[in-house]
């Protein structure tokens, strides 16, 4: 069994992995001034982003809960995996050979890296079965669906072979073991004994945002399968059924471009859209629409703002009403504004693409309407408007629709809108729908907060649960931030200079830097920051400052993430090292003159011609002199 990593091959692997393109995969980034990247946190849920990530100093925190770390904390904590996973997974990313404690090079034998890849085998395995003269079935319903094998290799479709063990005879010879195939979903226990989940199937893989195969989702192609006509991986370590959409690896970058995403229903769909020109396509894996799926899409999206598009497609049928219902439950999670594409003849887009080809498939998406517009016609749907009871009955099953829209421009439009469905006077709506909002305020007004509710809220803050983590007799209530600093120019200089410290400073004179940093700061929170670093060996090597930050003592260290990660007031990064330069000097400088006053306060108490006095003037002219010198290399 292998050792531990050797410790120089950890910091190599970090050094050279970038770790806004790491987070870049799973939040949608953007720029937050010089050397810094900003998006909605991963960690928890937020309307506007305060998760900041310094790719230079390979370090990210979150202003909004505190999370913080470099890209082996965050890759342990999104995906659960080990230090020597997260090791060993940024050392595949870049082909770097890892070597360990005992001397040799080991391959990865982790649990969820093995689950990783044996469906990443898995993967390959059924690729090249779609070539067999067994898979003519498989061929055939891509084929008449307007899939060619372009677009088959595009999105990685295979077969599985019909017969009992076929995958787990070609994964054991690989070394794959069967617990490690069972607990990676591709077999299964049953009273003959373990066999193969897929058998018969036309099979798309299943990945996760950053491209890894996590799963598979496979349709049913002979009438003797007695199972079901989409058969998808169980869950397992590493496939979350309510938390993955297929197809956001592919569309993610034009996703958080564009601020856009269509929903669809089904592996079919996504390949048509993608392959019509509709790249922001994805779809659930076997179960609804929810708000672990929003959660994922906003990150991607970037989604802080209401200039972003969320399209649903829903079958016009009742399962299709029931989906967009649902999906309206959930609407209001999102930032983004939410349209329904209903294609004519209730066509989904892979049979929409198939009759009317690619620009039918374009046009459905052009053709959206508002969420709000296809849900209150659904609610009408139900009444019979030609009865004054109808219209009483369709006006209290809408005005809540209507008493939800979040934007005050909107409403009145939509209020009309009902009006006009209805045939009713407009003062009438609008009154229904005002009595609908005032009875939704009382009701959130009157939900208990729960525990979790509080707690971000405290987190939200820079505070936190009291109830959980009781502060230590000597420590603050509230864990220091910048937020809670003082508003002096004291505090505003020694806050600016460890912030151009932590983020720029392997960049300025080391000489300037070490005497800067040997000046006692004012503000306590920042002086608990500045010993840390004035105490760090090797301020020239590369994540010092991220290695820094771990060692400030409670409960400063958070304050320490946020200037590691904040915004620094400068336009370039020449700017930020010259600034940087700047601030020591005035920190060094503002130390000079205060041993000055002290000096001459001392002054007035000795004998001038006394050897004390003789010493303390004889200070006074070097620092004097002093002062001159650090002044004139600004």
């Amino acid at each position: 069994m292998a050792g531990r990593i050797r410790q120089a091959d950890v910091e190599e692997v970090k050094a050279r992995t970038n770790i806004g393109d790491i987070i870049g995969e799973r939040v949608a980034l953007k720029s937050a001034g010089v050397g810094s990247l900003k998006g909605l946190c991963p960690f928890h849920d937020e309307r506007s982003p305060s998760f900041h990530v310094r790719p230079q100093v390979g370090f990210y925190h979150c202003f909004g809960c505190g999370e913080s770390g470099d890209v082996y904390t965050f890759l342990r904590k999104m995906d659960h995996v080990s230090f020597t996973e997260a090791v060993e997974r940024l050392a595949g990313r870049i082909g770097y050979a890892l070597h360990y404690e005992d001397g040799g090079a080991a391959p990865e034998t982790t649990g969820r890296s093995r689950l990783y890849a044996a469906n990443a085998a898995a993967g390959g395995y059924f690729r090249s079965q779609l070539v067999t003269p067994e898979a003519a079935a498989a061929r055939t319903f891509l084929g008449e669906r307007g899939f060619d094998a372009g677009a088959a290799a595009h999105f990685g479709v295979g077969y599985a072979p019909r017969g009992w063990s076929h995958l787990m005879d070609h994964l054991t010879a690989q070394g794959f073991t069967r617990e490690e195939l069972t607990t990676a979903g591709l077999v299964s226990q049953g009273q003959r004994g373990v066999y193969d989940r897929f058998r018969g199937r036309l099979v798309w893989p299943i990945r996760d945002v950053t491209g890894q195969v996590i799963g598979f989702g496979a349709r049913k192609l002979y009438e003797d399968d007695g199972g079901p006509k989409y058969l998808n991986t169980p869950e397992t370590p590493i496939y979350r059924k309510a938390q993955v959409l297929y197809g956001l690896d592919l569309a993610k970058r034009d996703i958080s471009r564009d601020h856009r995403v269509v929903v669809v229903e089904g592996y079919t769909d996504v390949m048509a859209c993608h392959l019509a020109g509709v790249t922001t396509a994805v779809a659930t894996c076997g179960t609804a629409f929810g708000t672990d799926h929003i959660t994922v899409l906003r990150r991607v999206m970037g989604d802080d703002s209401a200039a972003g598009e969320v399209v649903f497609t829903f079958d016009p049928d009742a399962a299709g009403q029931k989906a967009a219902l649902r999906a309206f439950g959930d609407e209001k999670r999102f930032a983004a504004q939410t349209y329904v594409a209903v294609a004519p003849e209730g066509l989904d887009p892979c049979d929409l693409r198939m009759s009317k080809g690619d620009a039918a498939v374009r046009a459905l998406m052009d053709h959206k309407a508002p969420m709000f517009e296809f849900v209150i016609d659904q609610r009408l749907a139900g009444f019979d408007l030609a009865t004054v009871e109808g219209r009483a009955g369709a006006l209290g099953a809408a005005a809540p629709i209507v008493a939800e829209i979040r934007d005050p421009a909107l409403r009145p439009g939509y209020t009309r809108v009902l009006a006009r469905r209805l045939g009713l006077d407009l003062g009438e709506v609008s009154a229904a729908v005002e009595r609908a909002a005032r009875g939704a305020s009382r009701d959130h007004a009157g939900e208990p907060r729960s525990k979790n509710t509080r707690d971000a809220d405290a987190g939200a803050r820079g505070g936190r649960p009291v109830e959980d983590h009781p502060p230590a007799a000597d420590e603050p209530q509230v864990r220091p931030s910048v937020a809670t600093l003082p508003r002096t120019a004291d505090a505003a200089l020694e806050r600016d200079a460890l912030t151009g410290f932590l983020q720029f400073g392997h960049r300025i004179d080391a000489a300037l830097r070490s005497r800067a940093l040997a000046q006692p700061f004012r503000v306590p929170a920042l002086e608990a920051v500045r010993q840390t670093l004035a105490v760090v060996p090797d301020l020239d090597r590369m994540g010092w400052a991220a290695d820094a930050v771990s060692e400030v003592r409670e409960p400063y260290r958070s304050l320490a993430a946020e200037l590691l990660t904040r915004a620094f007031p400068a336009l370039t990064d020449d700017a930020a090292v010259a600034s940087t330069a700047d601030l020591a000097r005035r920190v060094v400088l503002r130390g000079i003159e205060e041993e000055k006053r002290e000096l001459l306060r001392a002054i007035q108490r000795v004998a001038p011609e006394s050897e004390e006095g003789r010493a303390v003037r004889l200070r006074l002219r070097e620092l004097d002199h002093d002062r001159q010198v650090v002044a004139a290399e600004s």
